[in-house]
């Protein structure tokens, strides 16, 4: 958890969640995973558990104390809508947001349609407050109906992260500006990072240009991702949303 992260689409990291399971391929590297289990057993460390599952009452309030508007990444380091969070508990989570408009909170999740039954409960008689942003992770052409429950919600932004991209997507069945308005993509990386063949992420580009929705192209990766960079055609892609007023 961070008030500064160097992911390239957020400014910072809250995680009043951590920890989680494995659900897809796009899991099978986990970065998460990786780090947090470095610290298992070291007591009195925030990881001392590993990547065990562990919800942290005291870190609900912390986006409160960051008065300076930030995009911040909710759960770099878990997935809130993990079937071991209680709907109390992330109730608590989505207060924390609607208390602080000043910021952007993306809420990123690979278990899509927990959070569509969620969201369709809390805002039944409304819509998501706009600074509350939904995405979902999607790796192959297989989860895309991750991506068709996301784009029925009633949310300003709704996103998808393609990252691990691990094959080629055809996402122009759920691409709009009133279905998924954002679109990211990037390669693994590390010692076993998959391949990413260049086609798949231009033909994913040419999709969100068709239908007019920011694309944001985050890093090749591979064993030495700032070696491979972020250039795609010889230029970087870092559209975003337009940001929410307060």
């Amino acid at each position: 958890m961070s008030e500064h992260s160097t992911i390239e689409w957020t400014d910072a990291t809250w995680n009043p969640v951590t920890g989680c399971t494995k659900i897809s391929p796009g899991c099978k590297h986990c970065y998460a995973q990786t780090f947090a289990e470095r610290f298992r057993g070291v007591p009195g460390h925030p990881f001392e558990q590993g990547f065990d599952l562990r919800v942290w009452p005291a870190r609900l309030s912390l986006p409160l104390y960051w008065r300076q508007p930030k995009r911040i990444f909710v759960n770099s380091m878990s997935d809130l809508f993990h079937k071991a969070v209680s709907d109390d508990f992330i109730d608590k989570v989505f207060a924390t947001m609607a208390n602080a408009p000043w910021h952007q909170f993306q809420v990123l999740t690979k278990r899509a349609e927990r959070m569509a039954h969620y969201v369709r409960r809390r805002y039944a008689q409304t819509t998501v407050p706009p600074h509350i942003w939904l995405g979902v992770s999607i790796e192959t052409q297989q989860y895309l109906p991750r991506a068709t429950e996301l784009a029925g919600l009633q949310s300003e932004v709704r996103f998808l992260s393609c990252e691990p991209l691990l094959g080629p997507l055809d996402l122009k069945s759920v691409l709009g500006p009133s279905a998924v308005n954002w679109v990211i993509v990037g390669g693994e990386s590390g010692a076993h990072s998959r391949p990413l063949d260049p086609s798949w992420v231009l033909e994913i580009r040419n999709q969100c240009i068709s239908a007019s929705v920011p694309f944001f192209f985050k890093q090749w990766g591979g064993r030495n991702k700032k070696a491979a960079g972020r250039l795609l055609e010889n230029r970087t892609w870092d559209a975003m949303p337009v940001p929410i007023s307060a």
